[in-house]
């Protein structure tokens, strides 16, 4: 087995799909990279049993075969060479040989029959999405998801794909985000729920527009683009009802500049409790005054700011660290703040900046406050 590649080319690839290799692995040959050799087309896989990744680049060679090479050790190596064309070469004393223009590196290599097969989806239903949306959706949407072990169904993304439309959702029973394109449509109804790995790696890899089919059953899902493949395993479980805990009457509307919003809300929040991280926001009339204070160290801090308000005077608290978040994950210039009562939750939403083909709503539960 040899074969001749660019020294850059592959180390892009490699760096993509070391992304799937975990620190430690209980079972050493996941820490390699599967080399499939068929002639010209030479086919990288990486995995950690739950996520794999697959992509094929072109070489020069006419030989065939199948070999594990320890990913570090080979990522290493091609940080260190200028662009240029190496040569792999297979020998009979289980190494291969890299050829440079400068000298010669042996790394010992096990047989590609060790490495785990790759899972096939059986029966899959299928929908494609541009990937500008794709990553999209799943910036919007990543950061409410939970950390829970106990609670696995709320540590990933719900996909829900219908024929008008498809929904991504994500909540840790503190926040939640609800995004929805209409200009999206699937064959037929279908739910799953993402780990976040896959879809954090997905994310990182985006980098142009291009198409995505994702095909997906009760127990995989695999996304293809742009010569990467990436198939996971589905988390398991019933997601919530996530609709039920959305209040539909939120007859106190706040209407405000988001980075003024966020600005203020960073700046008082370093005053807040360190446990709760609590901020009490009290609208009257057009003004929003947002404070904070740590009794137990005497740090207090307050501001006021214009906003444009209808509904009756309120005062509500809310984790400072969740509030921030969520503002700072939408792409508007205006926000709106949705309440009802001071103990139920408040909707998040952008006044702008969204086209009439997407809907995202932000909810996020308010903490007690001290009287």
């Amino acid at each position: 087995m040899k074969f001749i590649v660019s020294s850059n080319t592959l180390l892009k690839k490699l760096q993509v799909l070391g992304g799937v290799i975990n620190i430690s692995n209980t079972i050493p040959v996941l820490d390699h990279f599967l080399f499939d050799l068929d002639g010209s087309s030479l086919k990288i896989t990486s995995s950690d049993l739950e996520t794999t990744m697959v992509t094929t680049i072109e070489v020069d060679s006419s030989s065939k075969g199948a070999v594990t090479i320890p990913s570090k050790l080979l990522i290493d190596t091609l940080k260190t060479f200028p662009e240029q064309p190496l040569t792999f070469t297979v020998e009979d004393n289980n190494t291969i040989e890299i050829s440079s223009n400068h000298g010669k590196y042996a790394l010992a290599y096990t047989d590609g029959d060790q490495y785990p097969k790759t899972i096939s989806l059986e029966n899959p239903s299928s929908t494609k999405i541009s990937s500008t949306i794709l990553a999209k959706a799943i910036n919007s949407t990543i950061f409410a998801s939970g950390n829970d072990d106990l609670r696995p169904v709320m540590s990933g993304v719900f996909f829900q794909l219908s024929s008008e439309n498809l929904t991504f959702v994500a909540t840790d029973a503190h926040k939640l985000v609800k995004y929805k394109r209409n200009d999206i449509k699937a064959s037929k109804l279908a739910e799953f729920i993402m780990p976040k790995k896959p879809l954090n790696l997905l994310k990182n890899i985006i980098d142009s527009e291009h198409e995505v089919s994702i095909e997906y059953n009760s127990s995989n899902a695999k996304f293809d683009m742009d010569g990467l493949t990436v198939i996971c395993r589905l988390i398991d479980g019933q997601y919530p009802n996530y609709e039920a805990v959305i209040p539909s009457e939120n007859p106190n509307v706040l209407t405000i500049d988001r980075s003024q919003l966020l600005s203020s809300l960073k700046r008082v929040s370093i005053f807040s409790n360190k446990t709760t991280h609590q901020v009490r926001l009290k609208i009257a009339g057009a003004e929003l005054n947002i404070s904070a204070e740590d009794l137990d160290f005497s740090n207090k801090a307050e501001e006021r700011l214009t906003c444009d308000y209808k509904g009756e005077d309120i005062e509500i608290g809310f984790n400072s660290r969740f509030l921030i978040e969520m503002t700072n994950n939408l792409d508007c210039k205006e926000v709106k703040l949705e309440m009802s009562l001071p103990n139920r939750a408040g909707i998040l939403k952008p006044n702008d900046g969204y086209s009439d083909n997407e809907d995202i709503i932000m909810l996020v539960m308010p903490v007690m406050l001290n009287s």
